[in-house]
């Protein structure tokens, strides 16, 4: 039987993780190379497949098995948060040492919305899947936006910073990775807390999917919390995974346009037209491997016209 302090027993868990990862190993702001990435993903990955090992000694194979499908169903539903990362930072022009910090403390927030949304059950999320359709054809529109050169405005004039400045007092850039600075005696959000945001947001809109999906499993509102919370603590690093990847092979900008038109057809047509998960990662797949082989063929050829301008006559 599971009781409240095993919630407090995994809350503090998580809280001990969450602290670690920013206290200790990411104290200082600094970019997170391919292998860091690569190996945080591992860590999150192996933390909860020893959780689900505990739950198998804790509450027997059945449960062990429903915590299992949760998380692999959260990856998967949420893999689309992962490209939507991406989007958030290059519009806003995050620099790559700052991504951290917000994804950090988007992680947080996710995990605290997630809780409640799962003690309301999703009856909750039910009465905002309108959300579905408003968020996906701000995804269509942006990924038409995406194939376009990299816009110069300044920060301070995107549409969500200006939107946050009208409640709060912001300054104009970013100051290192604050969120929130005091200057001549006031306290200032930086348009670094919009981002967090914006984060935030499509948290909720993808929560309308994932949630439901791991209560159709089981009704046992732990396993799914903690298919979920831990779901999302492995998710952050794969973004760095992934936009790491982006600057080394050039056609992922055209692959990531290609994914956000898929995930914003997906919200749309959800009222008609169901995608499974399993469809949903295979899509992911074929369309980020194309972009790789392309980008390989691409960067093959460039070498070979190279060298053959350099070969004496």
């Amino acid at each position: 039987m599971i009781e409240w302090y095993h919630w407090t027993a995994f809350l503090g868990g998580v809280a001990l993780l969450l602290a670690a990862d920013l206290g200790v190993f990411h104290r200082d702001a600094h970019e997170i190379p391919m292998r860091e990435a690569l190996t945080w993903t591992s860590v999150w990955v192996g933390i909860a497949l020893a959780f689900a090992g505990l739950v198998w000694l804790w509450l027997g194979g059945r449960a062990a098995g429903e915590f299992v499908a949760g998380y692999l169903i959260e990856w998967s539903l949420s893999a689309d948060n992962v490209f939507v990362f991406i989007l958030v930072f290059t519009h806003f022009a995050v620099p790559r040492a700052y991504q951290h910090r917000v994804l950090f403390w988007g992680v947080v927030g996710a995990i605290a919305l997630r809780l409640g949304f799962v003690l309301a059950g999703a009856a909750l999320l039910e009465r905002f899947d309108w959300l579905i359709y408003v968020f996906g054809a701000i995804l269509l529109l942006t990924a038409i936006r995406f194939l376009r050169a990299e816009s110069t405005r300044p920060v301070k004039q995107r549409l969500v910073v200006r939107a946050v400045r009208r409640a709060l007092p912001m300054t104009d850039s970013y100051r290192d990775q604050h969120l929130i600075v005091r200057e001549d005696g006031r306290r200032l959000a930086t348009p670094l807390l919009a981002v967090l945001l914006v984060i935030e947001l499509a948290d909720v809109v993808f929560a309308i999917d994932s949630i439901p999906a791991i209560f159709a499993i089981t009704r046992t509102t732990f396993i799914v919390f903690s298919a979920n919370a831990l779901a999302i603590l492995g998710l952050r690093s794969l973004s760095f995974v992934l936009s790491g990847a982006m600057s080394r092979f050039h056609h992922l900008r055209f692959a990531l346009a290609a994914l956000l038109t898929f995930v914003g057809l997906k919200m749309v047509l959800s009222g008609f037209l169901h995608i499974s998960a399993g469809i949903s990662l295979g899509a992911i797949a074929a369309i980020l491997t194309a972009a790789v082989v392309s980008s390989l063929i691409a960067d093959r050829r460039g070498e070979g016209k190279e060298r053959g301008r350099a070969a004496p006559r």
